[in-house]
């Protein structure tokens, strides 16, 4: 079997990490003489890598995170900071006690860069996390993917209840499904009543007999 053919089949199985060291390992390990099991170990663990740092990439990228801050670049010096508990923190040890942390400061303090370099610490480790701030903690009435009913909601929102429920009413139809008008010349029963009192008598009568 030729060296294309094994790279094929790797792709074919989605070893991309083994596929993409293929050729360095292999000629390292005959340059050196290490063992076939030595070989296939080190292919190994180059793909163990490879998806290690795929899912990193992954978990980074549901995180959500605003800005992509680390821990490595944050000035403690000068500051209040603990930075031994902040440390401690980016090892994640909390989360496997279920514990809370809560950062206190005035704007320009850290608190972002702090949560952030944490949090990709975390995930570093293996842990899922997702990034929220006030805005997206705010429960919304109307479902956010709906903004066309959103909107008819806002605006229908300072009219009177009473408006609301008459536009509701169905106006009334004439038998050939025409609707009414809405303020007919006779709205009651009296004002019919009189109307047909104010007509001229029309008698029917038989023809004359001759």
């Amino acid at each position: 079997m030729d060296r294309s053919e094994i790279l094929e089949m790797m792709a074919a199985l989605q070893l991309s990490g083994m596929r993409a060291a293929y050729d360095e390992i292999l000629a390292t390990g005959i340059k050196r003489k290490h063992s076939i099991e030595h070989i296939i170990g080190a292919l190994l663990k180059q793909e163990l890598a490879e998806k290690h740092a795929r899912s990193i990439r992954y978990q980074m990228g549901i995180a959500k995170m605003p800005l992509a801050k680390e821990l490595a670049d944050f000035a403690f010096k000068d500051t209040p900071i603990n930075e031994q508990l902040v440390r401690d923190l980016a090892s994640a040890n909390f989360l496997a006690q279920q514990r809370n942390v809560v950062a206190v400061g005035g704007t320009g303090t850290g608190k972002s860069h702090l949560a952030i370099g944490i949090t990709r610490s975390c995930i570093r480790l293996g842990r899922k996390a997702r990034y929220f701030n006030a805005v997206d903690l705010r429960p919304a009435a109307v479902p956010s993917d709906q903004p066309a009913l959103r909107a008819h909601v806002h605006h229908r929102h300072d009219q009177p209840g009473l408006r609301r429920m008459a536009e509701r009413v169905l106006r009334c139809q004439d038998d050939d499904g025409a609707p009414r008008p809405a303020h007919p010349p006779l709205r009651h029963h009296r004002d019919r009543q009189r109307e047909l009192a104010l007509q001229e008598p029309r008698l029917i009568g038989a023809p004359d007999l001759p």
